[in-house]
């Protein structure tokens, strides 16, 4: 069973001149087959945790472990973390001028899998994942991101999951901007993904309302920099009526 371990994580960044803490000790352990949902105001540290689990050279690790399976992640260079299994949905996903989805997409199933796919089975199962999230068959042969709207970028994050099959994927605010339709598409993509009982997701969200689509085994508040409480989909509920208010002062220990 693939796992992700998280001890004692410590992160950095450096802004106007000086070194700021961002994460202040994080413990997280999240297996195959199980569902994370992150929760937390702006500036809590949940991207952090995304974006330095990927290996993003803006974070530096002070202290603390992250392994997968075992094997160290944070020894690994950004492309080794996705061979192992590591995928991030980003926020805000880059444009790549240039290139075609297409050819991102097979490029990057070649570089996870070791070796091409076959194309005419390739093909297939990449029309058909694109059916599945309602796009159109030309959306293959657009640049990566570009002019795409908000939705665009992340059914496009969602078909590279379907696709590239990670152990552990990590979703940062994947319903940030769609509309209700989008997020019933783009929920049913991450739900696949999870029905299949081979896949870690952490799902790092402000709001429950992606959680009515996607219902998480477990449920986290982030606030300074940690997590200050966790628990069942029911504290996501908790969360909907009381806000964050309480974390943020302190209210709530880890």
């Amino acid at each position: 069973m693939a796992t992700l371990e998280i001890r004692d994580l410590h992160v950095s960044v450096e802004a106007d001149n000086a070194t700021k803490e961002i994460l202040k000790g994080v413990d997280l352990i999240v297996k195959q087959g199980e569902t994370h949902a992150i929760m937390g105001p702006n500036g809590s540290g949940k991207s952090t945790l995304a974006y330095s689990l990927a290996g993003h050279p803006k974070y530096t690790i002070t202290s603390g472990t992250v392994t997968l399976d075992g094997e160290d992640v944070l020894a690994m260079t950004v492309d080794e973390r996705a061979r192992a299994g590591l995928f991030l949905a980003m926020q805000y996903p880059v444009e790549v001028p240039g290139v075609s989805v297409s050819n991102f997409l097979r490029t990057s199933a070649t570089a996870v899998r070791g070796e091409a796919p076959k194309l005419r089975t390739w093909v297939k199962e990449v029309k058909e994942t694109m059916a599945d999230l309602q796009m159109d068959p030309a959306f293959a042969e657009r640049n990566v991101n570009e002019g795409f709207s908000g939705g665009e970028k992340k059914r496009h994050e969602i078909l590279q999951l379907e696709l590239l099959k990670p152990k552990v994927a990590i979703l940062d605010e994947t319903d940030s901007g769609l509309d209700v339709d989008a997020l019933r598409v783009v929920s049913e993509g991450v739900n696949r993904v999870r029905e299949t009982g081979e896949v870690g997701t952490l799902l790092i969200t402000h709001y429950t309302r992606i959680l009515r689509y996607i219902k998480p085994d477990f449920v986290h508040v982030f606030a300074n920099g940690r997590i200050a409480e966790s628990g069942g989909a029911e504290l996501a509920d908790k969360l909907e009526n009381e806000g964050y208010e309480a974390y943020v002062k302190g209210g709530a220990s880890a």
